[in-house]
């Protein structure tokens, strides 16, 4: 078992040098290839993944979503300070309604039933923050499109939440098995998001003092894993959202940590080695056959996610009075979708099972298509507002 772990995970690590190389010289981003690979190595080919990864994919998947929230969040607050948070939240919460909007109608023109069309309308809305952020960071990119994305992705997801926690409520509602269902919703999302910021102020505005006092090198790279670790555990133990903890957390050190930034660079570090092995797994797990289940009402999932997304960013920028270039490309940006949809996807099918097979027959097979299909148009949104950008210099 060791030694079949050990070779597991320098195989992971040497690839991931190697996909950078690999993306270089062609149009894939990293995070597909990953994914592709991790195809190859899964159950459903090679079969070459130990049990030991497999049965753990959710320890590797949370400490990675940590490290993504803690570098969102510094996103956020410097999103404040470069005087764009107008535009952060008109693009946030413009991409979620509209692309909500968007699948409930079509889907209600295809005959869908009301309160399924809602809870597909809800998932769609979330989208995928490691993915998108791996892409940036893979690009190089230090446009302002580049961090007006990682800031709105940081904050979709929030969004999401407490959208799909009010289509819950709205179900249940026109399904008559909850009638105080919108009181009910309001104390979740307030227990939920509420907790999840208190959580993440607790442990960052100590953080923002206390760290970076010891000497730079191990103990400040120790120092800021173990107070990432800390707030992680501390908001699954409230069970509230540990991603939002990990962003205001990360919001809270940069705005206040003003002797030094170096927690963001440790975790940046590190960051990599774990990303690598999340997407490969995450491959590993992918059902590919899901994609045979999507049919006529898939596809018209798909395509409703893609033009909402595209049409929210461009009402969100439009109302902000953004660039042509985030108008144009940034709902093509937001197109990557993974777990957390696939999350929302079993908590519907629990409290309405009369839908159960339906819901996750699409989501499931989306979130295959959108995981491996996303990230390149990530890439090439990012390229081409880099493109809009030189047309007009």
């Amino acid at each position: 078992m060791t030694a079949a772990f050990l070779l597991t995970v320098g195989a992971i690590l040497l690839l991931g040098l190697a996909t950078d190389a690999i993306g270089r010289h062609t149009f894939l981003p990293r995070v597909t290839l990953l994914l592709l690979f991790g195809i190859l190595i899964g159950e459903q080919t090679f079969d070459l993944v130990p049990d030991v990864f497999t049965d753990n994919f959710s320890v590797i998947a949370d400490i990675t979503l940590l490290m993504v929230g803690f570098l969102l969040g510094e996103k956020i607050t410097c999103s404040f300070k470069n005087k764009t948070a107008g535009t952060v939240f008109w693009l946030s919460i413009t991409t979620v309604l509209v692309t909500a909007l968007f699948v409930v109608l079509l889907l209600r023109l295809f005959g869908v039933d009301t309160e399924l069309a809602i809870l597909l309308g809800c998932i769609a809305a979330a989208t995928a923050p490691a993915a998108t952020t791996d892409v940036v960071l893979e690009s190089a990119d230090k446009s302002p499109f580049a961090d007006l994305l990682l800031s709105i992705v940081a904050l979709d997801d929030a969004w999401a939440l407490i959208i799909f926690s009010l289509g819950l409520a709205v179900v249940g509602s026109l399904a008559g098995m909850n009638s105080h269902g919108f009181a009910d919703t309001f104390i979740h999302i307030t227990r939920d998001i509420g907790g999840a910021v208190a959580t993440g102020i607790l442990i960052g505005l100590p953080a923002a003092y206390l760290t970076g006092r010891i000497r730079q090198g191990q103990p400040m790279m120790m120092e800021a894993l173990g107070l990432v670790f800390i707030c992680g555990g501390l908001a699954m133990w409230l069970q509230v959202s540990f991603l939002i903890s990990a962003m205001v957390m990360g919001g809270c050190v940069s705005a206040f940590a003003r002797h030094h930034e170096y927690p963001f660079h440790a975790i940046q570090n590190i960051e990599w080695p774990f990303m690598s092995l999340f997407f490969v797994l995450a491959g590993a797990r992918l059902d590919i056959a899901a994609l045979q289940a999507l049919g006529i009402l898939g596809a018209v999932y798909i395509a409703s996610r893609i033009l909402g997304k595209i049409t929210g960013a461009w009402l969100g920028a439009t109302l902000a009075h953004a660039d042509i270039g985030t108008r144009r490309w940034m709902g093509l940006a937001m197109l990557p979708q993974a777990g957390v949809s696939i999350g929302m996807a079993l908590i519907a099918a629990t409290q309405f099972p009369q839908y159960e097979q339906t819901l996750l027959t699409i989501v499931i097979s989306s979130t295959v298509f959108f995981e491996i299909i996303g990230p390149v148009f990530t890439r090439l949104a990012l390229s081409a507002s880099r493109s809009q950008l030189d047309i007009i210099d």
